[in-house]
């Protein structure tokens, strides 16, 4: 992996690198064209051969200069586009043969594929859902005299892909050399609209360099397509209807769960077209073009597509509907469209954007983190929520996991308007009837409730015993999304309309799920993985233990709120959910009896029984060659090794930090760090807060890097499939709860900053009740300004000042 510290070194080989290429550039091109394609191919292949990190360093935009078919996936992952209902992988428009990933995806449709198991435990899901592959709306094939442009088969120059943020646009150009020698110049820009959330629009322009020629273009939506990951191969849509005309449309259904989806395109050409030809077959509607392409003049093509679903019209009205969105966006024309995409995207910014000043690579990691989040989810349908992928590759199904509450409520509580973190959190009340269903699968009773680890729609779907039945830490992190929304709104009165429903679930599952240890004479959770999934069926997890007697306290305190100051709403509540005050009897033992350990020699929490008696060797004396250790060692040597995958005592404390003193919270980050491989993208921001607050400044901007550029940088080998958007929150924290040390303190906002050695200044800026402030933290100190909202109280540095 490239540090800090060789960055230097980095540029000159990536200039080297170039030089290089400008040199053999010049003899390949002096080969026939048949031997020169496919040797500039293979130089590139070898040259970049495990050199991920190609991605050009600029402030505002994400950069890849120069085709390589070895990293096309990684750059599709990282330039995919979104708008909240859905979005769309960084595809090519025109054919592509070579390496790719087809992604289109539409946001709360899905399949309930059948779980693959080799063995069936009771309690077992018995299906994972997935958000689907959807129907692909970008095609625009050229053929040319009958030849196919394909970068795979030509000679491709001045190849560049940029995802411009600021503008929520991905451009790309491109120089190719067909076969037969015609040079034809390619530009094209595409975005999905922010503002009309159901359109996708493109333009796309051809220039030929040397010719002139008869041409045909394509213009296509394909329902005709699969999902990698399909466990039995299968497709998942079947075909509603289709036509072509004047618009080219196929409306398409899901197997099982019958949503169906209709996509619809209309294209427009800046020049005459003649004797326009309808195709129609299986799952697929286009239209071919015919025309004339004159050397040196360049033709536009203007694409506008509509994606709609059954999640917001009926089957009856939906291709209607469909049909009028869509002209209404023609109409507009593409320049009107942008224009309003770039305004939308130019507010967005103003709410959430981060400045960093004198580090472009830490500019550029923070804001592609803050751009994904923006354009993955926006509140405005309390039904849906943040798959770990997003709208970027199909890994995870794009479900939900605990990760939403844990590391993106944070952010939208802080740059968004108050309703969009409140979704996030009625998605979870909703989903309560299913949370109780899924615990009395595994044999709960009384209205005990254990949120899935997996969902599309609230009920459990993952299908790994050790996570389906044992990470059930994931209710902590929803119970704690619920305290962190009311301290940090003051909304106390969600707890009386959803919150506390809620609790008193996820309490109720706890008291059951302990049991009174003899021996101990003290409560103990058996059998359980925390978030460490390097280490499976343990028992006494110490995150896990700790943060379920936090949850109780917290529904006690909750209870006794609601009760005093909404009786009419605690009475409802105590009888839609059964609830007897004298439950709290039974949980109020377990918080004072209940087991965690500690170890009295080191000073430190027992992450859970039998750590301590591992073989204790710091990741530093790890052969590099094993890392990640999960791509080198057997599950076996991995289970019974002291290798920590990510943040889990620590969890804990990041959680639940006014709990401890700066002194324990350092104890415990020196010693568990030493084990922590890092291998989930979720480890670094935990650490780099952490980090942060105990002084130790260089590993918390070590761990800042590591966040913010983990797709950027192919850290962990796997952007090809997509990028970590769940995590992009956290890197957001370490910025804002890292470096700025914010938190909320008796109802205000505090700040206890730090400037790293590297940047001359950050600044951020933060929602909090009515009042929107601007943080700027340069060497001469903290500064705060009130944007908007009447006068506040603040503190910083432990000082209370009005703003």
């Amino acid at each position: 992996m490239w540090t800090q510290n060789n960055l230097f070194f980095r540029k000159r080989l990536l200039q080297t690198f170039a030089h290089f290429f400008d040199v053999i550039s010049m003899i390949i091109l002096c080969l026939p064209i048949k031997y020169n394609v496919k040797l500039q191919h293979e130089i590139i292949r070898k040259t970049y051969k495990n050199m991920k990190n190609y991605i050009k360093h600029d402030p505002w935009r994400i950069i890849e200069e120069g085709f390589n078919d070895d990293l096309n996936r990684n750059s599709e992952s990282v330039c995919s586009i979104g708008n909240g209902k859905g979005g769309q992988r960084a595809n090519f428009e025109e054919t592509f043969t070579g390496n790719t990933l087809q992604g289109s995806y539409v946001s709360g449709v899905y399949y309930p594929d059948k779980t693959r198991v080799g063995w069936w435990k009771n309690g077992y899901p018995e299906y994972f859902a997935k958000m689907l592959n959807a129907p692909s709306w970008i095609g625009i094939h050229i053929n040319i005299e009958g030849e196919e442009l394909d970068l795979a088969k030509c000679k491709v120059d001045n190849f560049s892909r940029v995802l411009d943020m600021k503008r929520g646009v991905l451009e790309r150009h491109f120089v190719a050399t067909l076969q037969s020698g015609k040079r034809l110049e390619v530009n094209s820009t595409r975005f999905m609209s922010i503002v009309r959330d159901e359109i996708g629009a493109i333009k796309y322009t051809v220039k030929p360099l040397n010719f002139s020629a008869m041409a045909t273009v394509i213009s296509d939506v394909d329902a005709d397509i699969v999902n990698q990951d399909s466990n039995y191969d299968e497709k998942f849509w079947v075909e509603i209807s289709k036509h072509a005309d004047d618009s080219i449309s196929v409306t398409a259904e899901t197997k099982k769960t019958k949503f169906q989806v209709c996509t619809a395109a209309v294209t427009r050409f800046s020049v005459d077209t003649k004797n326009d030809e309808p195709i129609l077959r299986e799952k697929y509607a286009g239209k071919r073009f015919y025309l004339t392409l004159k050397e040196n003049e360049t033709v536009v093509i203007n694409k506008y597509a509509c994606i709609t679903s059954t999640m917001y019209y009926t089957p009856d009205e939906i291709e209607a509907k469909t049909d009028a969105v869509l002209y209404e966006a023609v109409s507009a024309g593409f320049e009107t469209l942008l224009a309003e995409q770039e305004r939308a995207w130019d507010l967005k910014w103003q709410e959430s954007d981060i400045i960093i000043d004198g580090d472009v690579a830490a500019q550029q990691g923070i804001r592609f983190n803050i751009f994904q989040l923006n354009q993955t989810y926006t509140g405005r349908d309390e039904r849906l929520n943040i798959g770990p992928k997003g709208f970027t590759g199909e890994k995870y199904g794009g479900t939900t996991y605990w990760d939403t509450e844990a590391y993106c409520l944070p952010f939208y509580l802080a740059t968004a308007d108050k309703k969009v973190a409140h979704s996030l959190l009625v998605y979870r009340w909703k989903h309560l009837a299913k949370a109780i269903e899924n615990a009395e699968k595994l044999g709960f009773t009384g209205g005990a409730a254990l949120y899935p680890m997996v969902t599309i729609n609230g009920e459990e779907c993952h299908n790994e015993w050790e996570i389906t039945f044992e990470e059930i830490h994931r209710n902590a992190a929803i119970a704690n999304a619920v305290r962190i929304y009311v301290n940090y709104t003051g909304e106390q009165k969600y707890l009386a309309d959803y919150g506390l429903e809620v609790l008193i679930g996820i309490s109720r599952f706890w008291a059951q799920r302990v049991n009174w240890s003899v021996e101990r004479e003290k409560y103990v959770m058996l059998g359980v993985t925390g978030p460490n999934e390097y280490e499976n069926n343990v028992n006494n997890n110490w995150y896990t233990s700790y943060s379920a007697v936090q949850n109780m306290k917290y529904t006690i305190f909750a209870i006794d709120f609601v009760k005093k100051n909404y009786p009419d709403d605690f009475a409802r509540i105590c009888k839609t959910t059964n609830f007897d005050e004298r439950e709290t009897e039974k949980w109020n033992d377990i918080i004072e009896k209940m087991y965690l350990g500690y170890d009295e020699k080191r000073k430190v929490f027992i992450q859970n029984d039998g750590f301590l008696d591992k073989e204790l060797i710091p990741v530093s004396q790890l052969d590099p060659k094993v890392r990640p250790i999960n791509q080198h060692w057997s599950w076996d040597r991995i289970l019974r090794s002291c290798y920590i995958k990510q943040a889990d005592v620590l969890q804990g404390i990041y959680f639940f930090e006014d709990n401890f003193d700066v002194e324990t919270i350092k104890r415990n980050f020196e010693f568990y760090e030493q084990f922590t491989v890092h291998e989930s993208s979720l480890s670094s921001c935990i650490h780099n807060i952490l980090a942060a607050k105990v002084g130790l400044y260089d590993k918390a901007y070590q761990f800042y890097l590591n966040a913010s550029r983990l797709d950027l940088d192919d850290y962990n080998n796997d952007t090809c499939d997509g990028c970590h958007i769940t995590s992009m929150g956290g890197t957001w924290m370490t910025v804002v709860q890292g470096f700025g040390g914010m938190r909320i303190k008796n109802g205000m906002l505090s700040f206890n900053a730090v400037l790293p050695e590297k940047w001359n200044s950050y600044s951020f800026q933060i929602r909090h009740k009515d009042n929107v402030l601007k943080i700027e933290v340069s060497k001469s100190g903290t500064h705060i300004e009130r944007l908007s909202g009447p006068e506040t109280e603040v503190i910083v540095n432990e000082e209370v000042i009005i703003v």
